[in-house]
């Protein structure tokens, strides 16, 4: 046995000495327990009346954990030392059956290390005299459960290894050993369809989407700490010399492979995002093209593929986009008309716009001319598919209404894709500023009268009036407001003021306490309903958009407002989303394994590509056969 091991087999042998012996040790029968214990206990249907354990036997078996067990400590100290990277599986996106002790992601492996009297290793029927019919039932039980969730984790195409007490202890290197070796011959099969090299990586959501299309990754760059974590853990089974860990894209120049065949990279979008003030190339992370470029130019793959916020097509980043393609023409490569593709549209319940730039090597160019974006999926999702907790209900909401019914008789202009003219929007928004028939204002879920509730929407509809001044939404002096709210009380405004509705500016008036929209009210600004199609985009700084926990329809915008109000947002059934539910929008697989730090996760899934998006578009690149060799040193794989 390995010596880093022997420490911890010596410190657990105690306890399974007494655990194994513990019912056959007569002498300690009449010890009296000091608390009463339950004397009836049940396994599945079965009743079973017990005696009483006494004293010893009681804390024995409080101190035999049912995680974090000896044997496991020995199976997580063998993995460390072998630099294999594992995870536990509440970490991962999706629940896993039987709740493993380890798992490694990346080639879907469970690990469980049984205890040798729970899951009955050479357990001989009626060998445990006290309770006996109990004992039998239950470690038959056990075993039978074992049996069934090894089958289904197989079913679902992962590979288990179940090791026993006693041979984990005996020799933890061999068990360990057999994980290994799988590992090694998973990773040296040969079977990709192309080569890429992974730029500004995150935590994978390129990869993800080309190795399922049976890409091969060369290596990957990337300066987070905590995204190369979660990298490592999810595609780095074992630390090998077959991929490289390129490290800071500024300090690189050749790479040290040849012939790629793909580099994709997800640019940092901070520099043109309105989020970062759209700064460009005067931000150190707009700059960040530069060295890109500067790659491509060194090492000239068949296609690149970039991705970046929606900001860098807008107007005022027009020269800089131009400059940037303009760049990446002159290293030698045709450049696609750059174009938005949205996770909504690849079958993500996501409101998500990204700018994808494709390039080609003009030597093979001609090769391409099939090469066009793909369009839209018909597949969409619900947000309730996703989210955990939502209340089911086979109710339709799709019923198409008179747009008078909703808007009035003043149809609004400049709605997005998903706010309907005819229909009911999915969301509600928070907002004291803008009004429709799904705005929650704050005199709507404060405490207020109804003279209260027309003072508020006569200032509503006053505030952007240019007679009362330029800004985008003006305070109004009380000699203004008394000419437009009849008999009005200075008295009234100061309650709403303490109410925290309105407050005084100084020597100008009154406003909202609410005023700017993405503030939102009480850190809400969204609340999505379960039958949605979409969520908002998510991001690296978070959002205070939330989901409904329950689903709420009417007959009429009224209705739905009111009931809104009262069955959502009074019973407070609505949460923010979970760092899980995120990489589920952004089409991380349930294998995934998440950052431990909640808050990391959701910034870490926010700084994602969405897989599904990528996954379409190298489709549309392989359909060109751009990446087809004949010449027999590469295996195609068969989808």
């Amino acid at each position: 046995m390995n010596h880093r091991n022997v420490k911890f087999v010596q410190e657990s042998k105690h306890i399974d000495v007494e655990q194994l012996n513990l019912f056959e040790n007569t002498d300690i029968m009449s010890q009296d327990l000091k608390y009463p214990r339950r004397n009836v206990r049940s396994i599945g249907s079965k009743i079973f009346q017990l005696d009483a354990p006494n004293e010893r036997i009681s804390q024995t078996m409080q101190n035999i954990g049912s995680s974090n067990t000896s044997i496991e400590k020995i199976i997580e100290r063998e993995l460390l030392y072998r630099n294999i990277n594992f995870s536990k599986p509440e970490l991962l996106i999706g629940d896993l059956e039987g709740k493993p002790d380890f798992v490694i992601p990346r080639f879907k492996i469970a690990i469980f290390c049984d205890g040798d009297f729970w899951h009955g290793k050479e357990y001989v029927k009626g060998s445990i005299k006290r309770n006996s019919e109990f004992w039998d039932t239950k470690i038959e039980n056990n075993v039978l459960r074992d049996e069934k969730v090894t089958y289904n984790l197989k079913q679902k195409e992962w590979k288990v290894f179940r090791f026993w007490e006693k041979d984990i202890k005996a020799n933890p290197d061999i068990c360990v050993d057999q994980i290994e070796s799988y590992i090694s011959a998973k990773s040296s099969e040969k079977n990709y369809v192309f080569t890429f090299v992974d730029l500004f990586a995150g935590i994978g959501g390129f990869r993800i989407a080309l190795e399922e299309l049976g890409g091969k990754c060369l290596g990957f760059s990337e300066i987070d700490k905590n995204a190369i974590n979660i990298y490592k853990k999810n595609f780095w089974a074992l630390n090998n010399d077959d991929e490289k860990e390129l490290g800071d894209i500024t300090k690189l120049s050749k790479l040290p492979f040849e012939n790629i065949d793909l580099i994709v990279g997800g640019v940092p979008c901070q520099a043109w995002s309105v989020a970062g003030n759209m700064k460009g190339f005067e931000d150190p992370r707009g700059a960040l093209w530069y060295d890109t470029i500067r790659l491509i130019k060194l090492n000239k793959p068949k296609v690149f593929v970039f991705e970046n916020v929606k900001g860098l097509i807008d107007p005022r980043n027009k020269e800089n986009l131009e400059l940037i393609i303009e760049n990446l023409e002159s290293a030698g490569y045709h450049v696609k008309k750059p174009q938005l593709l949205n996770s909504y549209d690849f079958g993500l319940p996501q409101n998500r716009d990204r700018i994808f730039i494709v390039g080609v090597r003009k030597d093979i160019e001609s090769q391409f001319k099939k090469f066009s974006y793909p369009q839209p999926i018909s597949n969409k999702h619900f947000l309730k598919e996703i989210i955990s907790g939502i209340e089911e209900n086979n109710l339709i909401h799709d019923k198409v209404l008179n747009p008078e019914l909703i808007h009035g008789d003043k149809i609004p202009r400049g709605r997005n894709r998903f706010q309907y003219l005819d229909r009911l929007n999915e969301f509600f928004i928070f907002c004291d500023t803008r009004n429709g028939h799904t705005t929650i204002h704050s005199w709507d879920i404060y405490k207020t009268t109804k003279r209260e509730k027309e003072i508020c929407m006569i200032i509503l509809k006053n505030r952007r009036k240019k007679i009362y001044g330029n800004s985008d939404g003006n305070p109004l002096s009380f000699k203004v407001l008394s000419s437009l709210i009849e008999d009005l009380k200075l008295n009234e405004l100061e309650l709403l003021v303490s109410k925290k509705i309105l407050r005084k500016v100084s020597d100008k008036g009154y406003e909202f306490v609410n005023s700017k929209n993405s503030s939102g009210i009480n850190n809400i600004y969204r609340v999505y309903l379960p039958h949605s199609n979409i969520f908002s985009t998510l991001t690296a700084t978070g959002s205070k958009d939330h989901i409904a926990l329950i689903d709420v329809h009417a007959k009429d915008p009224k209705e739905y407002k009111l009931k809104f109000i009262n069955e959502v947002i009074k019973k407070k059934l609505h949460r923010p989303i979970t760092a899980k539910e995120a990489g589920m929008l952004q089409g991380f697989p349930n294998w995934f394994s998440i950052h431990k730090d909640e808050k990391i996760a959701k910034k870490q899934f926010g700084n994602a590509v969405s897989t599904l998006v990528v996954l379409n578009l190298i489709k549309s690149i392989l359909a060109t056969n751009i990446f087809n060799k004949n010449d027999g040193t590469r295996k195609v794989r068969n989808n």
